[in-house]
């Protein structure tokens, strides 16, 4: 199949809707923050007052990162919880649809492409403000470049986010992307793990993570959001049974350190599709777009609950 092709049917699997990119209020532009070679461009939101902590939110394909900021209730959190904000925004230019390039070797590979990109204006930020702790978190395409982006650089994060996301390294070219987003990955769990440690062969301990997934996602299969799990509780030395959670409308799972830290924990969202839980009816719980849908619950709000 022709390159082209191939990039219209993957965009078109993570993206069945186009969204306006119209950028709002009050985001400042990151001009410079080193040599950029995956060419994004990106802006960011200071807490206004003094924050020792760095959110990073990856959008899914063809959004705005700056819209997805303020209707998944991310930007309102900000100012609740005062830390800063960085969002990334991928070029059409280095994809058709707007997807970060996370099945791409040149840039999800460490100190590569987009990869690097982030990291630098991470470090740019860091430089910048007071801020020690970095967190993460994506959606969708967003969701399977933070995975790439806490393997690569695991001492950079203190905890992480993926949203209908994919286990990296899952795959390294579109075909294989796609049999991912359809199927889940085609390593075992065991080789998720080992593949991952190594990349980072001296790390011991990775940043906590928290996994969600729509149980009616016919975009990115919800297998991938417990492959991601299982992924994490390998690097994180943890084999003790989860706590389980039912709530209306959707399932709850915590696993915890021997410490007794909550290392890891996955939604599973009942009558849920492809894309953000938000909720309109509780404080910055988001609003409903494309790729934004109405659930028990607000993810960025369960997200912040979990880091901090």
């Amino acid at each position: 199949m022709p390159l082209f092709l191939k990039l219209c049917l993957l965009s078109s699997l993570f993206s069945p809707y186009i969204i306006a990119k119209q950028a709002p209020e009050p985001f400042a532009n990151l001009t410079t923050f080193g040599s950029n070679p995956g060419n994004l461009s990106a802006s960011f939101i200071t807490s206004s007052k003094t924050s020792d902590k760095l959110v990073v939110l990856l959008h899914g394909c063809v959004q705005n990162g700056e819209q997805f900021a303020e209707q998944s209730g991310f930007v309102d959190l900000a100012e609740k919880h005062q830390f800063n904000l960085l969002i990334p925004q991928q070029s059409d230019q280095n994809n058709i649809q707007g997807c970060f390039n996370w099945f791409s070797p040149q840039d999800q590979q460490r100190d590569k492409g987009e990869a690097l990109s982030l990291k630098q204006m991470i470090e740019t930020l860091k430089e910048q403000t007071q801020v020690t702790k970095v967190y993460i978190a994506g959606l969708s395409a967003g969701g399977a470049m933070a995975s790439a982006m806490l393997i690569n650089y695991p001492d950079l994060f203190d905890a992480g986010a993926i949203i209908s996301g994919i286990a990296y390294p899952c795959a390294d070219n579109l075909t294989k992307a796609i049999s991912c987003m359809r199927n889940g990955p085609s390593q075992t769990i065991e080789e998720l793990v080992q593949q991952a440690k190594a990349i980072q062969p001296e790390q011991k301990d990775w940043p906590r993570l928290v996994v969600f997934t729509g149980e009616q996602d016919k975009v990115v299969a919800p297998i991938n959001a417990e492959s991601i799990a299982q992924q994490w509780l390998g690097l994180s030395g943890i084999s003790t049974p989860p706590q389980q959670f039912k709530h209306t409308g959707y399932q709850q799972q915590q696993w915890r350190s021997d410490s007794g830290l909550l290392a890891v924990e996955m939604f599973l969202i009942a009558d849920m599709g492809h894309g953000i839980a938000i909720n309109s009816s509780i404080e910055s719980g988001g609003s409903e777009a494309p790729f934004l849908l109405n659930a028990p619950l607000s993810a960025a709000n369960e997200i912040i609950k979990f880091w901090f």
